[in-house]
């Protein structure tokens, strides 16, 4: 498995993108990352707080015109 894994959100709203998340990193092993690729804005905010409260960390966050992208590396 690469180090980093793609997950595609788009045109899902909330809660479903941080479920998808929540699900894939259950698969991954600490320090392999995922790239989230979202339209529902408030992403920005419900992925954040899920990392801290499961000890993930944000590497990136950025919007580019209607998406959202946010690079979270799983942590141990």
């Amino acid at each position: 498995m690469s180090n980093r894994v793609r997950l595609d959100a788009r045109r899902l709203l909330c809660p479903l993108p941080v479920i998808k998340m929540q699900n894939m990193a259950s698969d991954l092993r600490p320090g392999q990352e995922i790239e989230a690729v979202c339209t529902d804005p408030g992403v920005l905010h419900d992925i954040p707080a899920w990392c801290r409260i499961n000890g993930h960390e944000v590497l990136e966050s950025k919007s580019d015109r209607n998406e959202y992208i946010l690079i979270i590396r799983i942590g141990g």
